[in-house]
């Protein structure tokens, strides 16, 4: 991801670095104070490289990715959204180091009843719900390993993934409001495109407090999905690092296109309206 950066946004890079202390790249996989500001950078140079070869009806951003969706649609300057994801990796860094005991859980062929009533009766609670069959749980180490030998008797498979916390749960309430406190003091515009809240599923109302908010709150990236397609999406595109939002979109809107970075020099800017 650096290489990218580096020849893309050398000046966003040298900003990070002087933001974080040190170069992320090389500890993303260590802490997500470090994991948020490269991905963020990663993603606006994925977004800096290929974004004139779309015109996109509609954006959003599955957890952090929703500050380099406002970037992207220019309600957010560059700078500033790299300092808010920063400082939101850090908040959320020592907000998971004060709960050390506690986790997320991956949950694939479950249904909806299922994955509620593992949450309901394991007292954790539902972080991600990323497309049918895929839900992620959030909570106490000891009640997830209940709940995934209780997914596993009931014929679905349980993962505990390798977080460092329980985000997008009630764990992280003592990043909101100093997140809160850091968006008051951002300038925003009005997008040029509209972008749509992964926590609400609908287009951003009040960016300061939906952002903010989104710290604890579940990502519904299911509904997220088949907002965008409501709006008109028909075409999608992934720009951050990885392609696990382009399987998601395959998941959700089996109908719909996904075009990866290397086939958007072939495409005409008026014949890709987006979802990003």
């Amino acid at each position: 991801m650096v290489d990218d950066v580096a020849r893309l946004l050398p000046e966003l890079l040298e900003r990070c670095i002087e933001l974080v202390g040190e170069d992320p790249f090389p500890r993303v996989a260590e802490s997500t104070r470090f994991a948020q500001p490269a991905i963020f950078c990663a993603s606006l140079a994925g977004w800096r490289e290929h974004g004139a070869s779309v015109r996109p009806v509609a954006l959003a951003g599955h957890s952090l990715g929703e500050l380099t969706a406002l970037v992207a649609t220019e309600a957010l300057e560059p700078l500033a959204g790299l300092e808010l994801a920063v400082r939101r990796g850090e908040l959320m860094d020592t907000a998971s180091s004060d709960r050390a005991d506690e986790g997320m859980l991956a949950l694939l062929g479950a249904d909806d009843e299922l994955a509620h009533r593992l949450a309901e009766q394991n007292d954790v609670v539902l972080a991600n719900d990323n497309a049918p069959g895929q839900v992620v749980l959030a909570g106490a180490l000891e009640q997830l390993r209940a709940a995934s030998r209780q997914a596993r008797e009931e014929g679905a498979r349980a993962i505990l993934l390798d977080v460092a916390g329980a985000f997008h749960s009630p764990s992280m309430a003592g990043a909101v409001e100093p997140f809160r406190a850091l968006l008051d003091n951002v300038e925003l515009h009005e997008p040029a495109t509209t972008v749509i809240s992964g926590s609400t599923a609908r287009p951003f109302g009040d960016p300061r407090v939906e952002l903010a908010e989104a710290i604890v709150r579940p990502v519904r990236w299911r509904e997220t999905m088949l907002a965008l397609a409501d709006v008109g999406a028909e075409t999608f595109v992934d720009f951050g690092p990885g392609e696990v939002l382009a399987r998601l979109v395959r998941r959700n809107l089996p109908d719909a296109a996904v075009l990866d970075l290397d086939e958007l020099s072939s495409v005409v800017p008026e014949e890709a309206g987006s979802g990003v």
